[in-house]
């Protein structure tokens, strides 16, 4: 069994042989046009959905065609009830009522959808840990190396390597010094070829950074 295995449907099998059904490789189960997730992320569901209904679980409101953009970086690890909630599921604010009348109406239904034409996308980084239930919402940018802790609430922008928390999720700490981040940013290890990674994982699981730009 390779090291790395981008092609699996299912990432992780344990030692008896058994393949963990509960967690998938996103890229080989989401075929969405809003939708583009690097290789190796995963999502982890207790009561998974069938290999197509995986776009909808993560991302119930982003519809083919919507006018944002849902991206996942490589190395992402996703929990069981993280949601993303994309800018299609926002009504129209600038009115008295905020009910969606145009919606039950065929004939004012696309020029409502059109009135949404610049919604902002939603980016995820490189190696970005999201935790149980934790809720993204529309337009948050979630840097690399970041770790969205359980049940928060992100919006807006998450710095590479901040360990965020809370509702509305605030900056815990960071995972390292501004110059450890800027030269993690710069390595990009996530691009490396997987006997690269392989050959770089003590260094990668120590936090040795000097050792990491040295592989």
């Amino acid at each position: 069994m390779p090291f790395l295995n981008a092609d699996a449907l299912h990432p992780l099998t344990f030692p008896d042989g058994t393949i963990h059904r509960d967690m998938v490789h996103l890229a080989r189960v989401i075929d969405h046009p809003n939708i583009t997730v690097g290789e190796y992320s995963y999502a982890n569901d207790f009561d998974p959905p069938p290999p197509d209904g995986w776009a909808a679980r993560l991302a119930p409101y982003l519809y083919p065609g919507a006018p944002e953009r849902l991206r996942i970086g490589r190395f992402a690890q996703i929990a069981h009830g993280v949601r993303f909630i994309t800018a299609s599921a926002n009504h129209a604010m600038g009115g008295i009522s905020i009910y969606p009348f145009a919606v039950f109406d065929p004939s004012t239904l696309e020029a409502f959808r059109d009135g949404f034409a610049e919604l902002p996308d939603t980016e995820v980084g490189h190696d970005v840990w999201i935790g149980h239930g934790a809720l993204i919402l529309p337009g948050a940018r979630i840097g690399s190396g970041a770790i969205i802790g359980a049940g928060a609430v992100v919006a807006g922008e998450v710095p590479p390597y901040a360990i965020v928390a809370g509702n509305p999720a605030r900056v815990i700490r960071r995972r390292f010094d501004a110059g450890d981040v800027a030269r993690l940013v710069e390595i990009g290890w996530w691009d490396w070829e997987p006997a690269r990674i392989r050959a770089a994982l003590p260094a990668l699981l120590a936090g040795d950074v000097a050792a990491l730009a040295a592989c």
